[in-house]
Formats: structure tokens, sequence, C-alpha cells
């Protein structure tokens, strides 16, 4: 019987686990885990951090037993700590402590990625978190339920950092925000970043942008925190959203190549360089659709499909993963921001002649109760007219999310201006209008294409 053994127990592993499990159900699949919470929603912890999802339990995709009901043998609290491509096994330490080595015929490795550590001191003293697993978020809710802390530091104006100054300000928590870049959320126009800033401002969050922190140390009760033009502020514990980077240190000492960001190196079937091997997740690089090329750009949606496609070929399949556009959405208070593809800069830098244009318009009829604006920024190249990239901002009840699918899907299927413009999209008052926002936003691109060409 064929042994598929996978190191990694999160969205990459199970997704790859499943599809092996239909794809060839006498295939005998173990996974090794490095802690006990299998398939648990990373992505949900701000939520469960806020008490907005008041069970932890309720973030787990699947349970325990419904993984080894699937017919996938589960090894919890086993953590791999050596690959020998020769002799197809992998040295494992379980909970008791005891060393076993397990033989595979086919390997897919899933470890995920960890917190990056900036280089601050006074990192690793008491009261600094960082969250990123399960075990990071009891750390910090105990912290939270039993200090009852009354203000927080967030370094890291990212996705992570912008959920938790929105789940701390839930809890009654004061959050001062530091951010390295221009802005807040740098994977958008800075114009969007700052008003994602202003709402942030609104709801009573300080927020110092173009800022790094050098120092965290003890001050009295509170942490002080020091960092570039006088920064100074004080805080009864910090976060540290600083990003992620890819756990392949295993992969590593296995003769499995990596990219120059630590990111196992993998084609599109999700093969490493090693026969029998395969990588999938955040640990791995990641094809770019656009730029057709590999890039590290970690994504709970992307390490889904990745894991899907290493599962099927590991079975014999030979599929390829597709790529990605770096499709995001994320809430912070009452607004939705939402980007896929390239912006202006990269698009240049990539090669196209990019025309990027701004467009501000209703998520629905404004007749009707409830219309909240949107602001919409299209970038197409100007010879093609194929679509590049998109980003939107509006309240998060305007279906942000469902506009920006539009045009990643656009973008898959390499569609121009006019062809998004000529798309069939549903309307009823409440939700939209006779022409959705998003072909509103293609048809002011061309507008000005027209003035400017």
């Amino acid at each position: 019987m064929t042994h598929v053994l996978i190191i990694g127990g999160s969205d990459a592993g199970i997704s790859a686990a499943l599809r092996i499990r239909e794809m060839a159900p006498k295939t005998k699949v173990t996974i090794l885990l490095a802690d006990d919470y299998p398939n648990f929603s990373i992505c949900g912890l701000p939520f469960y951090l806020s008490g907005e999802v008041t069970d932890w339990h309720n973030l787990a995709h699947r349970t325990k037993d419904d993984i080894v009901r699937e017919g996938i043998e589960l090894l919890t609290r086993h953590r791999a700590t050596l690959i020998s491509p020769e002799k197809r096994s992998v040295t494992t330490i379980g909970p008791n402590g005891k060393i076993i080595e397990i033989t595979y015929d086919k390997l897919i490795i899933g470890t995920g990625a960890v917190s990056s550590k900036p280089p601050v001191e006074g990192v690793d003293l008491a009261g600094v978190f960082f969250l990123r697993w399960m075990e990071d978020s009891f750390k910090l809710h105990t912290y939270l339920d039993e200090c009852k802390p009354s203000s927080a530091i967030i370094i890291g104006g990212g996705y992570i950092g912008l959920e938790m100054a929105d789940a701390f300000t839930v809890r009654g928590v004061k959050v001062t925000l530091v951010e390295y870049f221009p802005t807040v959320l740098n994977t958008v126009h800075t114009s969007f970043g700052k008003m994602v800033e202003d709402e942030l401002k609104r709801h009573g969050v300080e927020v110092h942008s173009g800022t790094a922190v050098d120092k965290i140390q003890q001050n009295g009760e509170r942490l002080l925190l020091t960092g570039s033009s006088g920064f100074s502020a004080t805080g009864n514990l910090v976060l540290v959203a600083a990003g992620a980077k890819p756990e392949s240190e295993i992969a590593k000492g296995a003769g499995i190549l990596l990219n120059p960001q630590g990111a196992i190196k993998v084609n599109q079937f999700m093969e490493t360089n090693i026969p029998n091997i395969y990588a999938a997740g955040d640990c791995v690089e990641t094809w770019h659709q656009l730029l057709q090329k590999n890039v590290y750009m970690p994504l709970g949606t992307t390490a889904h499909k990745q894991g899907r496609v290493a599962g099927e070929n590991a079975v014999g399949g030979k599929r390829e993963f597709q790529g990605s556009l770096g499709t995001q959405v994320v809430k912070v208070f009452d607004l939705a921001i939402a980007r896929t593809g390239l912006r202006e800069e990269e698009a240049r830098q990539a090669g196209y002649d990019p025309l990027t244009v701004s467009f501000e318009t209703w998520d629905h009829k404004v007749y009707y109760p409830g219309a909240h604006p949107f602001n919409i920024r299209v970038t197409a190249d100007v010879n093609t007219k194929a679509i590049l990239g998109a980003q939107i901002i509006g309240h998060y009840q305007g279906e942000v999310a469902k506009r920006i699918d539009i045009f990643a899907t656009a973008i898959f299927h390499r569609m121009s201006v006019e062809q998004l413009n000529d798309l069939d999209l549903s309307y009823t008052p409440p939700l939209s209008s006779p022409w959705d926002p998003v072909q509103m936003a293609v048809q002011a691109w061309s507008k000005q294409l027209n003035k400017t060409g």
C-alpha cells in the first residue's frame, strides 16, 4: 500500500490529505502535527481574541474525529526533526519524547510560516506577544482575561495588526499602532492607507506611521517603546505583527532548495527538487499569474489550493497550481479594504504600460437606505486594455469582497476592461446599480484613456 506522509496539519496539509482520500482511497495517509490543533482557522484568531467568536473550538474547520473518520492517521504533538530522502523517512519526536522514524513513499511538506521577529531590543520581554498559531492566541487570551490590560501597542500595520487593533478596541483596550511604512496596509495605495488610518483614529486608535521601533523596555508595570523621530509610547502589552517568514529549516536540512526569502522552491506541480517530495502552503514560493514567476506571498486561500494540487499529484495526478494574484480583503472597524493583481508601480516594473484611474460611486442605488461610498482604483495596460489590478475601499456591508472577486476573476481570465464591462452582473437597488460599481470603474478608466490618448 502506498504511504503518503504529510508534515503539517494546517490548511495545506489537510487539503492535501483530503484530496488524496478522494483520488486514491486505498492510499495510507499520515499527518504529523507539531501541536494539538489540526485544521484550525488561523485567520479567525483576532475574532476569538476580540470575543466575537466566544469559543476557540469553533475555529476548527474539522475536528480531530472528522479528520480520522476520513481515513487519515493523525499524529498530534509529533514534531518532525529530520527528513532523509535516501531512506524515504522522517524522524519525529512524539509527545512523550520518544524518537520514531516513519517511512514514506511520497512526502508533502506543509510546515507553514513563523512570525517574523524584527531586530528590536527587548522583543523577548514578558508582555510581548506574537500571533501566528493557536497556542499564541491562548497565551494572549489568558493575559487579556487575567491581567485586564488597559492599553496595548501593536508593531505592524498589516492585516493582523489592523484586525488586532479592532479586536483590542472591541475589548475596551486603548490601542497605539506603529507602522514602519508611510501608511498602514502598504499592500494598497497610500491614499487608501490614509483612509484606513482615519478609520482607526475615528475609533480611538493612536497611529504612528513612518516610524521604526528600536527598543522595548520595562517601565514599572508597563512596557516602554522608543523609536525613530522621537517616538515614545507605553502600554501594558505589546503585540508584534511584523509579517511572517517560511518555516523551512527541515526542508533545507534535507537538501531541498530554498529561494532568497527562505521559501521552499517548487514548480507548479508543487514538486521540490528532490523526487517524491512535494511542498505547499506558507512554507513555499507561489506562482504569480501576472508576473509569471514565483514570489513569496503566504495566503490561506493559496495554501488550500496548493495543498490540493500536491495531494492529487502525490497519488499520480498531473495537476498544475494555476497561480495567485494576491487577492485579499480585510475588515477594519466599519471599513473593508480589498486588493488583487498588481499596483501601478509593480505593473510598470513588470514591463507593462499601466494606467490607474480612481473612481468613487455608491455600493448600491443611493435612493435605497443605507448606501455607502465606494472608492475603486483600477489599473490596466494602455496597449492591450487588459486589467492588471484593482483596489476597493468601502463600508464592510457593501459587498467589497464580491466586487474584488469580480476583478480577480477578470484578471485570471486575462479580460480587458471592455470584456468586464460586457459581463451580465446581477442588480437590485438594495445591492447594486444597473451598471455594477466595477463596471462603472472600468468605464471611467476607458474615459480617462481616451482623454490622455
